[in-house]
């Protein structure tokens, strides 16, 4: 099966492959050559330090060309799922529990592909538990989830795409 991702996490990706490619790789290769310019390799901090790099930044260019290679890639402005919860829906969820004043009284995610989640920008994956309890449900249904401090209850305010 192809990983799903969004038309803008499959740009976030090619952004981040192009930086590889055009700013660190050629970076990188001259910060070897420099070290090695100075002399002895064996005992060389900063020859180790600049090939320990490249292989990290060659590792990353392989992993995001076979992710993307291999993606599905959703355009979700053109899902015309209603008030339906599927990939790519941004939701607003509402937790019962916590006042209306509170802090994560009021929460909102968008649902992508494993490769492009980031929970921090509200970016969660298919696959996680988050996810998985929201996938079916409608604007105006209620959801319990099981997370790792315990189980909450939400309202799903509103569900959009695009």
């Amino acid at each position: 099966m192809r990983a799903p991702l969004t038309v803008q996490g499959a740009q976030r990706l090619r952004a981040e492959l192009e930086e590889l490619k055009s700013v660190k790789r050629p970076a990188v290769i001259a910060a070897i050559a420099e070290a090695r310019a100075h002399g002895d390799l064996k005992e060389n901090a900063e020859y180790h330090a600049a090939r320990e790099q490249q292989s990290f930044i060659e590792g990353r260019i392989k992993q995001l060309e076979g992710e993307l290679s291999h993606a599905q890639i959703i355009d979700v402005a053109t899902l015309n799922a209603g008030s339906k919860i599927v990939f790519g829906a941004q939701v607003e969820l509402e937790d019962v529990e916590l006042a209306p004043d509170a802090p994560d009284h009021v929460r909102r995610y968008q649902i992508v592909g494993d490769l492009e989640a980031d929970i921090k920008q509200g970016l969660i994956a298919i696959s996680s538990p988050v996810a998985r309890a929201l996938i079916g449900k409608h604007e105006g249904d209620s959801v319990t989830i099981e997370a790792p401090g315990g189980t909450r209850e939400y309202d799903i305010v509103s569900v959009r795409y695009g």
